[in-house]
């Protein structure tokens, strides 16, 4: 299902030709100090919520295209979790150090991060936003994917597949980002406003760690043995709820499990008819779109306050779509 317009990404790019910037020159602040040294080419430092997710590979991918596009260097860093603020903090201060032209931010926890983006905005750094963007007006933009209406939507072809009524559940990655927020919302609130037949009993957070979330998964089956569907937010947790479910054996037929983003363990669970299906973002476009709209701040443009990369419901019946296929990854 074509769901709004896609980010045209050309994707091709070989790691090499993007030598990631690994730090800036001394001294000043964003704009002229964020070039490097021995060279013209502004320095944009992207922070992401994670590195070890294929999601955060594909977003990096976008971003090394537009680098190379629109000659900048960049590096792409992100913590060994999802759920490590902490780390996310200190690679966060470390790439302000650098005095970066601009700065791309997805944010794990927004409040955590003020003070880091309060000093960006004093050294005159532009914030670009991305994927869960930040709970703040520091950002110029944020390119993202309408989370919650992607998670409505997502909700949508589960009330379907049960048949609008029964038990559901959810294994959310997070509740302090705003992607954990709005993909836990978007759902619940499409079933409050829509299917009164259907009751949501648990909402569990599992850091979009697998094996964690496989444990909240059983222990939710374990609770509601009636369940009819679960419904997995990201990457890990989605992986995890598919995990766990098969780990106590419980049949398709009797259990829908309903995804979010692609990676190979989803779509090899779609095709085995492990799970529904599941919503993919356009991580590339997302990539992209914040590298491209960081050169714009440098060069002093207008950007819009948002910048939607679109999504997609993908399941057995359009999989193999070329439209599709061009923003699934694995």
């Amino acid at each position: 299902m074509w769901k709004k317009r896609m980010v045209t990404a050309v994707v091709g790019l070989t790691a090499a030709a993007i030598a990631l910037a690994g730090c800036a020159g001394d001294g000043g602040n964003g704009g002229k100090d964020g070039d490097k040294p021995g060279g013209d080419k502004p320095y944009v430092a992207l922070v992401s919520k994670g590195f070890q997710h294929q999601f955060w590979q594909a977003v990096k991918k976008g971003a090394e295209q537009a680098a190379d596009e629109f000659n900048v260097k960049i590096s792409f860093e992100g913590p060994d979790s999802e759920s490590n603020v902490d780390q996310q903090i200190q690679m966060l201060q470390t790439a302000l150090d650098k005095h970066p032209a601009a700065l791309g931010f997805a944010a794990l926890d927004s409040q955590a991060a003020a003070p880091l983006l309060q000093q960006a905005k004093d050294q005159n750094i532009p914030v670009i936003a991305f994927d869960s963007g930040v709970d703040s007006d520091i950002p110029l933009t944020t390119a993202a994917t309408d989370n919650k209406a992607a998670a409505a939507d997502a909700a949508k072809h589960m009330a379907e597949a049960i048949g609008h009524e029964g038990k559901v559940a959810l294994v959310v990655h997070d509740q302090t980002s705003v992607t954990g927020k709005e993909r836990r919302d978007g759902f619940v609130d499409y079933m409050k406003q829509n299917e009164p037949k259907i009751e949501i009993v648990d909402i569990q957070y599992g850091g979009g760690d697998q094996a964690k979330s496989a444990d909240l998964t059983k222990a939710i089956l374990s609770a509601h043995p009636d369940l009819k569907g679960i419904y997995g937010s990201n990457e890990g947790s989605a992986i995890g709820v598919v995990q766990g479910v098969k780990e106590l054996g419980i049949s398709p037929d009797k259990l829908v499990i309903v995804g979010f983003d692609s990676g190979k363990a989803q779509i090899d669970a779609i095709k085995d008819g492990l799970m529904l299906g599941a919503i993919t973002q356009n991580p590339i476009g997302i990539g992209y779109e914040t590298v491209k709209a960081a050169v714009e701040a440098i060069d002093g443009k207008q950007l819009p306050k948002t910048i939607d990369t679109g999504f997609y419901w993908y399941d057995k019946s359009n999989i193999d779509d070329p439209k599709i296929q061009a923003v699934l990854y694995e």
